[in-house]
C-alpha cells in the first residue's frame, strides 16, 4: 500500500469510479447520451442543403420567418455601409471618394443594382442561406466603366458541400473547397445553379476559382469551420410547427363559423332542394358544400358529427407569445421585431431589447459583412483604379511605394433611428461637449461625412448672410432664446447700410 504525506492510502487511478463531477457530463437516465456527439465543425455539411431549402421555404410561406429575415437585413445594412478613407492628402482623398461615388453604381456584374444593393443581397443570403458567394471580374478598360472591375454574386448552391475529391494539383477538396496546407486556395463552383431547370452548354460543370478572386461570406462560430449555417436553423422546426398549429386554429374557427345550423326533416329529399349547393360525390355519397350562414336540410337518417375540441380561448395569445419569444431569441431579434406586436411595450423595455439586438448587428457587420465582403471588395477596387489610371492624383508608383496608406478604410453602417429622439440627441450633445465623442464619429453613425456636413453648413450660412437672414440653428447668429448675437447684429446692420 502506498501512503501520501498525510499517511492516507493513495487510490490508484481507475480503482474507484466516483462518476462525473458535473451533472452535464452524466450519462444517467436523465441525460442518457444526449448531445455527446464529437463531430467536428464541418462533419454535418450534408445537412446544410436541407436546412437551406427549408429556410427559403420558410421565407416564401411563413410571414414570421420573412419578417425576421427582413428585420435583420434592414438593421445590418440600412441604406448602405459606406467607406471613409483615412488619407492625409486631402486632394487624393477627395478624388478617391468622388470616383467611388460614381463607380459603385457600376460594380454589379449583372447590372441589377449598385454596390450597396449587393451589400443587402449578401446580408440576406447570409441570414437565410448561411453564406453568400461573389466572384471578382477584372475587365478590359472601357469608357463605359470608370473602374474596370465588377462583382458577381452567386447563391451558395454553386458550392456543393458534398463534393469531396483530390484536385489535379494533389490537394484535398472538402465540401467544394480545395485546401493546401490547411488553407483554402480554390473554390470549385458549378457554372450554373444546380436548382435551375433550363439546359445549358456547360451543364453542371465545376470550375475552380482562386481564393483571391472570390468572396465567401458566412458567420464563423467554430474554429476550422468552412461553410455557413442560416440564422433560422435552430428555429425552423418550431416555426413550421407553430405555423401548422396556427393554420389549424384558423381552419377550425372557419368551419365552426360557416354553419348557421341544420334542419332535420323526415322523408327522402332531392339533393337539389337542400339549403346549400351539393358538393362532390365520393363513392356515391353526396357531400354538402360549406357556405357561411347556410341552414342545410339533412335527409332522413342523416346526422352531422363534429370533432369536439377544446377552444383555446384566452390561452391562445399567451401560448403564441411564449413560442414567438423563444423563436425570436433563437434567431437573435426581439419579440416585437418578429411579430410586430407592441402591446404593453414601454420605452425602457423597448430600448433594452434594441440595444442587445443592435450590438449583435454591429458584431456581425464588423466581423463578417465588412471583413469578408466590403474590405476585400474595396481593396480590389482601389488597386484596379490606380493601376488602370482612373485616379490622376495617385500614380501607380506612389501606390506601390506605400500600399497600406491607400487601403486604410473605415466602414460606417447606416445609423439607427433614435428610440427617443430628444433624450438621445441630448446624450449625444453632452458627449460632444465633454469631449467623449467627436462630430466625425457622430456623423459617421448617421452614414454621413463630417467634411460634407461642414461644407453644406458653410454654404448655408453664407447664403443666409447674403440674404440678411438669421436662424436659431447657428449659435454665431442667435442665442438659445432667439436673441441675435451682438456681432451678428452689427454685421447685418452694416450690410443693410451698405445696401
Amino acid at each position: 500500500m502506498i501512503l501520501d504525506h498525510h499517511g492516507k492510502p493513495i487510490i490508484a487511478a481507475g480503482a474507484q469510479d466516483i462518476g462525473p463531477l458535473y451533472e452535464a457530463g452524466s450519462t444517467s437516465d436523465r441525460m442518457g447520451h444526449w448531445g455527446l456527439s464529437g463531430s467536428g465543425p464541418n462533419a454535418g455539411q450534408g445537412g446544410l442543403v436541407a436546412v437551406r431549402k427549408r429556410s427559403r421555404q420558410s421565407e416564401r410561406n411563413n410571414p414570421s420567418a420573412k419578417g425576421a429575415i427582413d428585420s435583420f437585413v434592414s438593421n445590418m445594412v440600412g441604406e448602405a455601409i459606406t467607406p471613409e478613407w483615412q488619407l492625409d492628402n486631402k486632394e487624393q482623398k477627395k478624388e478617391i471618394k468622388s470616383l467611388w461615388g460614381d463607380s459603385q453604381a457600376q460594380l454589379d456584374y449583372m447590372g441589377y443594382s449598385n454596390f450597396y444593393g449587393q451589400q443587402e443581397l449578401v446580408a440576406r443570403s447570409m441570414v437565410r442561406d448561411g453564406e453568400a458567394l461573389g466572384v471578382v471580374h477584372e475587365l478590359p478598360p472601357s469608357v463605359k466603366r470608370y473602374v474596370p472591375i465588377q462583382f458577381q454574386l452567386l447563391e451558395a448552391d454553386h458550392l456543393d458541400p458534398n463534393y469531396n475529391d483530390i484536385s489535379p494539383d494533389g490537394n484535398e477538396i472538402r465540401h467544394g473547397i480545395e485546401f493546401e496546407n490547411g488553407r483554402p486556395v480554390k473554390y470549385w463552383l458549378y457554372d450554373n445553379h444546380p436548382g435551375e431547370n433550363f439546359l445549358s452548354s456547360s451543364g453542371f460543370k465545376r470550375t475552380p476559382i482562386d481564393r483571391d478572386d472570390l468572396f465567401h461570406v458566412f458567420r464563423l462560430t467554430r474554429a476550422g469551420q468552412c461553410r455557413g449555417l442560416g440564422f433560422l436553423a435552430t428555429v425552423i422546426t418550431k416555426l413550421h410547427d407553430i405555423d401548422i398549429y396556427d393554420d389549424a386554429e384558423v381552419v377550425r374557427k372557419k368551419v365552426a363559423a360557416l354553419w348557421g345550423g341544420f334542419i332535420y326533416q323526415d322523408g327522402q329529399l332531392d339533393p337539389g332542394n337542400m339549403g346549400g349547393q351539393p358538393g362532390s360525390k365520393t363513392n356515391g355519397t353526396q357531400s354538402i358544400e360549406l357556405k357561411a350562414g347556410t341552414f342545410p336540410v339533412l335527409r332522413n337518417g342523416m346526422k352531422i358529427a363534429f370533432n369536439e375540441t377544446a377552444d383555446v380561448g384566452n390561452n391562445y395569445k399567451d401560448f403564441m407569445r411564449v413560442q414567438f419569444r423563444r423563436i425570436a431569441r433563437g434567431i437573435g431579434i426581439t419579440y416585437e421585431q418578429l411579430t410586430g406586436d407592441l402591446e404593453g411595450v414601454n420605452y425602457t423595455s423597448l430600448r433594452a431589447g434594441l440595444i442587445e439586438f443592435r450590438r449583435l448587428c454591429e458584431t456581425i457587420v464588423a466581423r463578417t459583412l465588412v471583413f469578408q465582403f466590403c474590405r476585400p471588395a474595396i481593396d480590389r477596387w482601389i488597386r484596379s483604379a490606380v493601376l488602370n489610371g482612373a485616379l490622376s492624383t495617385i500614380s501607380p508608383a506612389q501606390y506601390l511605394a506605400n500600399v497600406r496608406e491607400f487601403h486604410r478604410v473605415d466602414w460606417h453602417p447606416h445609423g439607427w433611428a433614435f428610440t427617443d429622439p430628444v433624450k438621445d440627441r441630448v446624450a449625444e450633445f453632452m458627449d460632444n461637449r465633454n469631449g467623449l465623442d467627436s462630430r466625425r464619429k457622430q456623423a459617421a453613425r448617421r452614414n454621413r461625412s463630417v467634411e460634407n456636413i461642414d461644407q453644406e453648413n458653410a454654404e448655408d450660412m453664407q447664403r443666409a448672410m447674403d440674404h440678411g437672414l438669421a436662424y436659431d440653428c447657428y449659435p454665431s447668429q442667435t442665442n438659445k432664446s432667439g436673441t441675435m448675437q451682438k456681432i451678428q447684429e452689427k454685421t447685418i446692420l452694416e450690410s443693410t447700410e451698405v445696401d
